[in-house]
């Protein structure tokens, strides 16, 4: 992960391998913007360039030059920012993250980088931390040290305090993203549920954040009959791991539930092989809450956050869960199993009971849930909640950080789908709305008056098509922002 810095540095001759410019649109034209030191001459020279060239300064639109003028790096990148003009608004700030991630990928074999804040604003400022902070990710090869990230990058901007702070928080979240992705590309047989308690326990040391894990005698003890369940066809005995920073007097007290499936077969109820081949990545909801954890700690944030972690590995084998099983999950509800490719509300149900114990202002879960998600709202999150309240908040918060979510209703008209004549409930109904009647499900185990929302990151978790703007190809870190952000909306 990138080291970020504030500089007031001319971008002329700042000690850097490339210099990021923004190229704003501007009416029929394009405005290069804020050249922060370099000389008439350098911009006039660029002016030229970019009227020969024809850049329109459209978001993706990124153009390297060699031997600018007057300027020390070997490189200038000329990155398409879109609109610009006015006070930035969300819209304006995700056009420039995404222009400078853009711009800062296309450089990961570069050492260092410095990227010229179009403008005064602390706003801007952190819309082109946040950009080149998440851009500088390069996923490393397995089991091997990452050689081509880009180890430093120079905000040239204002330094006063609120821009130095804007630049260590996206410096903050920016590393909490990475971990998110590097865990999600992990390869299933290094990342499997023991493992993923081991990562866990070496990036807490140091920080705030305490770490409880329990095995399988554990949850078999504890009545976590969800997770014990969906792991008991593999060798690998699932975990649940906890999270928790607790500072002084905080100003709330949320809980993140993640789920952790470190790979996802379907069980009994094998999925085809074209199936299986990115369900690696049927944790990044747990990945997306350890990480938010650490960044809020590391901000040091006063919001208590505890994350639930639901670790376990989906695996036919002879003591593998059976379509119409029943188990008892913890607090006691009794749950028929339809579909044992269904598996990951049933880590989620048993970590939100044990969430809700600790009688938390709010509990958001986060999960690669349905199939329904991506077919409906294909690379953008489904959020859900028991409130519209709560679901307004979590859904507005996102489009503040960045990330693309749609409000979605949990209709009682459905809830007759998943009756039970052998259970309390059945864990799944029909093809009919299964992304809305999963949320249901798990609204079923959060207790009355405790805020919830549950975000279903089946589409926006992996990217398996080509990188754009900042997000890679591969695990992508969806949803670490939105967390991050949901507890900066409580100071």
């Amino acid at each position: 992960m990138a080291n970020l810095t504030s500089s007031s540095r001319s971008a002329a001759d700042i000690d850097a391998d490339a210099i990021v410019l923004a190229l704003a649109k501007d009416g029929d034209g394009v405005a290069l913007t804020n050249g922060h030191g370099l000389s008439r001459r350098t911009v006039n020279h660029l002016k030229a360039v970019i009227a020969e060239l024809e850049l329109k300064g459209r978001p993706g639109e990124v153009t390297t030059l060699a031997a600018v003028p007057e300027v020390k790096a070997p490189r200038v990148v000329l990155t398409g920012a879109g609109e610009l003009g006015g006070r930035p608004d969300s819209t304006t700030r995700e056009n420039l993250r995404q222009a400078v991630g853009a711009a800062v990928r296309g450089l990961d074999k570069k050492q260092k980088i410095a990227v010229v804040v179009p403008g005064a604003s602390t706003e801007l400022v952190a819309a082109v931390a946040e950009g080149a902070a998440l851009g500088a990710y390069a996923p490393p090869k397995a089991g091997a040290a990452n050689t081509e990230t880009v180890q430093t990058v120079s905000i040239l901007g204002p330094t006063d305090g609120p821009a130095r702070k804007a630049v260590k928080r996206a410096g903050a979240i920016g590393a909490a993203v990475a971990y998110a992705r590097d865990l999600v590309n992990q390869p299933p047989n290094l990342l499997y549920p023991e493992s993923f308690v081991a990562s866990l326990a070496e990036r807490v040391k140091g920080t705030k954040v305490k770490l409880k894990s329990l095995d399988l005698k554990q949850l078999r003890a504890g009545g976590f009959g969800g997770i014990v369940g969906v792991g008991q066809g593999s060798v690998n005995e699932p975990r649940l791991a906890v999270l928790t920073y607790a500072p002084s007097r905080p100003k709330a007290t949320l809980a993140f539930v993640g789920k952790g499936i470190t790979f996802d077969s379907g069980g009994l109820c094998l999925k085809p092989p074209a199936g299986m081949s990115t369900m690696k990545s049927d944790m990044a909801g747990a990945a997306a809450v350890a990480a938010a954890v650490l960044a809020i700690a590391e901000l040091g944030l006063p919001v208590a956050v505890t994350g639930y972690l639901g670790i376990a590995e989906n695996m036919p084998s002879g003591s593998a869960q059976r379509p119409s099983d029943v188990v008892t999950m913890r607090g006691g509800k009794t749950v028929e199993i339809l579909d044992t490719d269904a598996e990951g509300r049933m880590v989620l149900a048993d970590c939100i009971a044990l969430a809700a114990e600790s009688k938390p202002e709010a509990i958001v879960d986060v999960a690669t849930l349905t199939g329904a998600q991506v077919i409906a709202l294909a690379d953008t999150a489904a959020v859900m909640a028991n409130t519209d309240g709560f679901r307004g908040r979590v859904v507005d918060t996102a489009g503040i950080m960045g990330e693309a979510v749609w409000p979605m209703p949990l209709p009682a008209e459905l809830r007759p789908a998943l009756d039970s004549q052998n259970a309390d409930i059945a864990h799944k109904g029909g093809r009919e709305g299964g992304m809305l009647t999963a949320g249901i499900f798990l609204g079923e185990f959060v207790p009355e008056g405790v805020a919830w929302s549950h975000i279903d990151i089946a589409g926006p978790s992996f990217n398996e098509k080509g990188a754009r703007g900042y997000t890679p190809k591969g695990g992508t870190g969806f949803g670490v922002r939105t967390l991050v952000g949901l507890a900066e909306s409580y100071l």
